[in-house]
């Protein structure tokens, strides 16, 4: 029998995992910020209060998590086992060599580090260099990207052009022919790419700040 700890615990970290907040990713599932406070989790009569599985349903559907990704979480016992995930500098990515054309990593020149809970085994981290992402991303931040995650308007993601330029912005509109990207720090411009000049665009679904 399942718990009412195991459920909002498997919420919480389904949360950290994809880089949200418990509010966060409220707010991304199109709920209210407070529906997963902990306030809310115990009526004021003492009574605990359980997620609707519509909201279970939305959470799954802003994360791009599965349902059987979720029921692993509820049902794990200990902490998640650490696994390691490939390592590059932001400023390598845009050389060839570390990506196959769909965007996946490859290759030997990467460096390996320890993260717990990714579940796309296609995951890889970035180290941030400079400060023209700030004031979200930090010098010596690391990113984790999912070339496998589903990319929706609003998310945080990395693109990588057929010049070979890296860029990490936030998608702000896709229609059949462009691609509009918000940037990040108000001091460089938004950008609009023709879908040709695209060579992949993942989605960052964890940032170390």
């Amino acid at each position: 029998m399942l718990s009412h700890d195991q459920i909002w615990g498997a919420i919480d970290t389904l949360a950290q995992r994809y880089g949200f907040t418990a509010s966060g990713l409220a707010r991304k599932a199109g709920l209210d910020a407070t529906t997963f406070n902990r306030s809310k989790r115990v009526g004021p009569d003492g009574r605990e209060r359980w997620p609707s599985t519509e909201s279970i349903a939305k959470i799954l559907a802003a994360t791009g998590a599965s349902l059987d990704e979720f029921m692993s979480v509820v049902l794990r016992r200990g902490p998640a086992p650490a696994r390691t995930i490939p390592l590059i500098g932001f400023a390598q990515a845009g050389s060839g060599g570390f990506f196959d054309d769909g965007g996946f990593p490859v290759g030997t020149g990467w460096e390996e580090v320890a993260f717990p809970g990714v579940a796309d085994e296609k995951a890889y981290a970035l180290e941030i260099s400079g400060d023209s992402m700030l004031p979200l991303y930090r010098d010596g931040d690391t990113i984790i990207v999912s070339p496998t995650a589903t990319v929706r308007r609003g998310d945080r993601v990395v693109v990588k052009t057929v010049e070979g330029e890296v860029l990490a912005k936030q998608l702000k509109r896709q229609t059949a022919k462009t691609v509009e990207l918000a940037s990040l720090n108000p001091e460089h411009p938004d950008r609009v790419l023709n879908l040709g000049e695209i060579a992949f665009m993942a989605r960052v679904i964890w940032a170390s700040q």
